[in-house]
């Protein structure tokens, strides 16, 4: 174990991935695993979440699989108490459930706007909700992450998605002044044009896939790795100094 995050406590929602894939949820899940941290793996589907406590094992570390849906209080005010009851504390959440609906407003049903705000956003408040009280008691402080997307600067056919996004963004820098002297630092990735087993499944092509790498700066094609690697800085003592952020790791695609 590297160490980075040692000896702290971490909550990751979406831990899962698609099969055998990895997704940004549990490549961020290893990621805090390999530098120390005790991981519990929040996902709707118990299995995926298994999967990827099964691979932390496999490398001596950390995890602990943990069922639910954090569009429901209910559901992040459990998911808190579990990672209290088990650790016995609470430093680092990582707010990393998310769908998109590619649709043009004019396009949009109302229940398909309404589910995209409650998975992408509302999910967010709910666990911050929880897990802020139980930082200041158990770990004096703590840091939350906000998964977002490029999306909400380049929003192209992505209306209802760009528009979660963006909020998602707001919602970062308004909780990170809120509660920055409470000793809790708020900031978000924007995740650029990355292949995942998300993306995978919606059936991209090799000349698709190929279009997205070209149109980075860097000519590369990113991965999961390379958010979770971001994700370990902002949420180590490293960035003890920044919050309010929001990120790009996105190859250059927003500067191209």
């Amino acid at each position: 174990m590297a160490g980075r995050l040692g000896g702290k406590v971490a909550i990751v929602t979406g831990a899962g991935s698609r099969d055998d894939g990895i997704g940004n949820g549990r490549a961020i899940s290893i990621l805090f695993a390999r530098e120390g941290a005790s991981v519990l793996l929040v996902d709707r589907r118990r299995a995926a979440a298994e999967h990827t406590a099964s691979l932390v094992a496999g490398e001596n570390g950390e995890a602990a699989p943990f069922e639910a849906d954090v569009t429901s209080e209910t559901a992040c005010r459990a998911m808190v108490q579990a990672a209290l009851d088990r650790w016995g504390r609470l430093d680092v959440l990582v707010n990393n459930v998310g769908i998109g609906i590619a649709k043009r407003v004019t396009d949009l049903t109302l229940d398909e706007w309404e589910l995209q705000v409650r998975v992408n956003v509302t999910s967010m408040v709910l666990a911050s909700k929880h897990a802020i009280p139980a930082m200041l008691a158990s770990a004096g402080g703590g840091v939350i992450l906000n998964i977002s997307s490029i999306a909400s600067q380049r929003g192209r056919g992505l209306a209802p998605y760009a528009a979660s996004k963006g909020a998602v963004e707001a919602l970062t820098r308004a909780m990170a002044a809120d509660h920055g002297r409470d000793g809790i630092r708020v900031n978000a990735i924007a995740p650029g044009p990355a292949y995942t087993p998300m993306v995978a499944a919606g059936g991209m092509t090799e000349s698709v896939r190929e279009a997205r790498r070209k149109a980075t700066a860097l000519g590369l094609e990113g991965t999961a790795w390379d958010i979770a690697a971001a994700a370990v800085y902002l949420c180590s003592d490293e960035a003890r100094w920044v919050t309010g952020v929001v990120l790009p790791v996105d190859g250059g695609v927003l500067v191209n």
